[in-house]
């Protein structure tokens, strides 16, 4: 730190900020700590009173905390996002769509350990819209070594470690099982809710069928589906573990890849997630998704909506927060089950 003349201070750093007293009109900081001098603010500063400044010395090999953020922020920035002015060394990105929020929690877990760095993010596999806040990234000091910016760099990678990813699936098709709905006996409660949930994320259900249990009529159903223009396939009912359940058989003798059956999540433990040689989706949906408010259909619906293959890591990530306390009033997304 070193004091100088005002007009010798373009270029330079403040280190704190100066206060501008207008009478009658405001009372406020005129220039924040940190602010680089133009050749602009001259005259406001003196006419603050201003005839000397303590500034920073930037050193060769140092970084001031806008420009350190302006590089952390291109570590994170990627299509379908929106980036803030840089104010007192922070800069945040902003989605400018629907879709599904993508972390890379390795790589961000990388640069974070970097002394005196930090990108924070919302928490990753949600919903985001146009405007919902992202990320906010700045350096700790008012100057930092370049250097450390040259080792986050290097644990990002060449890529941004952060995705907003649109909703590309936009039809499916979904199989009832239930020998008492197929009858009439009782009417079809679970279908009108996943319609609800998928409509939230501008998926159409173009086809329905209803058929009795039996794993070879589930089968069959499901070979129905696979021959229609859909993108994804859900086979609701079926899915606990009585002995007569058929949609878990069902959906493996259609030749799907299964990736999980069973998730560490309550509710929706019986879930069922597989995929066909065409990438196409199929899930075996368990009773939970009729009447819970939040289940692990939620949980994964967005990333697979967005095309997102999702792998037995991912359902294993989903232990921690993978429980629902059943809140009297229940606040999902804004809490936190499945980590949200």
């Amino acid at each position: 730190m070193k004091c100088i003349k005002t007009e010798d201070a373009v270029g330079h750093v403040l280190c704190h900020d100066m206060t501008q007293i207008i009478p009658g009109v405001s009372k406020g900081p005129r220039f924040r700590k940190g602010h680089i001098v133009t050749a602009e603010d001259i005259p406001v500063l003196l006419s603050m009173g201003k005839e000397q400044l303590y500034v920073w010395e930037l050193q060769p090999g140092f970084l001031h905390e806008n420009d350190a953020a302006e590089r952390l922020c291109a570590l994170c920035q990627n299509a379908n996002m929106r980036k803030s002015e840089t104010k007192e060394g922070k800069i945040e990105l902003s989605s400018d769509i629907d879709g599904v929020f993508l972390v890379d929690t390795e790589r961000l877990n990388a640069v974070n350990s970097i002394d005196e760095i930090m990108i924070a993010t919302r928490r990753g596999n949600g919903i985001v819209h146009p405007g919902d806040k992202l990320c906010g990234t700045r350096v700790i000091p008012l100057v930092i070594e370049e250097e450390k910016l040259r080792q986050a760099e290097q644990a990002a990678g060449g890529t941004p470690i952060l995705e907003v990813r649109p909703f590309t699936l936009k039809t499916a098709a979904v199989v009832t099982t239930g020998s008492e709905v197929a009858k009439g006996r009782i009417p079809d409660s679970f279908t009108p809710v996943v319609e609800r949930k998928l409509a939230a994320l501008g998926i159409r259900m173009t086809e329905h069928v209803l058929v009795e249990d039996g794993i070879e009529n589930v089968a069959a159903a499901i070979e129905q589906m696979k021959n229609k223009p859909v993108d994804m396939i859900l086979c609701t009912g079926g899915m606990s573990v009585d002995p007569d359940d058929s949609t878990p058989g069902a959906i493996k003798q259609s030749g799907a890849d299964i990736v999980t059956y069973g998730a560490p999540v309550l509710p929706g433990a019986m879930f069922l997630l597989g995929y066909y040689a065409d990438g196409r989706p199929v899930m075996g949906l368990p009773g939970c998704v009729m009447y819970a408010k939040a289940t692990v259909f939620d949980l994964v619906l967005p990333r697979i909506a967005a095309g997102v293959r999702l792998t037995r890591r991912d359902f294993v990530a989903l232990g921690e927060g993978g429980l629902c306390l059943g809140c009297e009033v229940c606040t999902y997304p804004h809490c936190g089950f499945g980590g949200m």
